[in-house]
């Protein structure tokens, strides 16, 4: 895809593992192909920035050669999947199920298409748009949602036939046809008490018990770090023998059976680690940096500002008003617009500003935090 600083290339990795030493490579990739910079999508992709039409056949060459890329239907699943003591079910045979069935209209449906299959487990991923999601329940039945619609519990034959139909459905109608054109989005309201509500996400649990040890959560700020961090945490996970790291959703790596000196060197490097550090409740996009929509350095003024959010408060800070960084609500967010920076308070990147600063004005620090004054 096109953007502000070049060609970007997403990166399915499949299964969302790999190896230290695997992606040390592919942030030398990122380098020789590109300007270095590496994202870990709110999905859990890796993306690889500032390619060039010169450079990027042969970006993906090296890549296919270095991992087992996932094309076709996106379908969202735990990175602890099958390793998780906690989930109700394993969600690995209904995505292959799916994945497999899907195979020959993946090329009819839309790049957004996507499927969630979400064992209940220690990971949530309710924060996850999708077409059709499933959720796994007590009973062995599985609750499915398809677009905006009301949940329907089944067993694991019917969901395969269910997401199958209308996956043919959308393939019928053509690449723009999502499911929300044929089940609308409801009135709802999520109750506090329901089971996703009470699930953490887990910028806020460090520490994943898996079947055989654990799992270490560490954050990319924002979600992205240059290759030379990439490449010196590779490089520490590799001396303490660490075999296995995981992508996660909200731009998260999973670090299995990493020692304490592992995770202490990762914040030295400049990755979170803490669940308590401000930038975990902060958004940020690329913006100008990097995207030819973007009014702002979104992610230099992250940087400045994080430090001076108060507890409990969320920051979004967006290059424009299409908010592609958080598409949901935030306690503050910061907008990118041509005659200013938007303020918006409990809203998104795209609602009305209440009022504008500048950026002189912000690394001053004339910034509202609490209450809109």
């Amino acid at each position: 895809m096109q953007t502000g600083d070049g060609l970007l290339a997403r990166v399915r990795v499949a299964g969302a593992r790999l190896t230290p030493a695997d992606l040390a490579a592919l942030a030398k990739l990122a380098d020789e192909h590109g300007n270095g910079l590496i994202e870990i999508t709110a999905r859990g992709n890796l993306q690889v920035r500032g390619l060039r039409p010169d450079t990027a056949p042969a970006f993906a060459e090296a890549v296919a050669a270095l991992l087992p890329i996932e094309t076709g239907l996106a379908i969202d699943i735990s990175p602890i999947a099958g390793d998780d003591p906690e989930e109700i079910a394993d969600p690995r045979p209904l995505a292959d199920a799916i994945g497999k069935g899907a195979a020959g209209m993946a090329e009819r449906l839309g790049p957004k298409v996507s499927v969630v299959i979400d064992g209940g487990g220690q990971i949530s991923l309710s924060q996850l748009k999708a077409d059709i999601r499933l959720r796994a329940q007590p009973d062995n039945s599985w609750a499915v949602t398809l677009g905006g619609g009301k949940p329907q519990h089944m067993d694991a034959q019917g969901v395969v036939a269910t997401a199958l139909a209308l996956l043919g459905a959308l393939a019928a109608i053509g690449p723009e046809a999502r499911a929300t054109d044929l089940f609308p989005v409801r009135d709802q309201v999520s109750s506090p008490e329901s089971p996703e509500a009470s699930r953490v996400l887990i910028h806020w649990r460090p520490r994943l018990n898996l079947v055989q040890g654990h799992s270490r959560a560490i954050a990319l700020p924002f979600g992205a770090a240059r290759s030379a961090e990439i490449i010196a945490l590779c490089d520490a996970a590799m001396a303490s023998k660490l075999t296995r790291m995981r992508l996660a959703p909200e731009h998260i790596l999973l670090l299995d059976n990493a020692p304490d000196t592992l995770i202490a060197q990762a914040a030295e490097i400049g990755f979170i680690t803490k669940a308590d550090d401000p930038r975990t409740r902060v958004s940020a996009c690329i913006g100008s940096r990097g995207c030819t929509s973007g009014h702002i350095a979104a992610r230099d003024l992250a940087v400045q500002l994080a430090p001076r959010l108060p507890a409990g408060q969320t920051l979004h800070v967006s290059g424009c008003a299409k908010g592609c960084a958080h598409p949901r609500a935030s306690d503050v967010t910061l907008v990118g617009q041509a005659d200013g920076i938007g303020l918006v308070f409990g809203g998104r990147a795209g609602d009305r500003p209440s009022k504008f600063l500048d950026a002189a004005a912000l690394g001053a620090g004339a910034f509202p935090f609490q209450g809109g004054r």
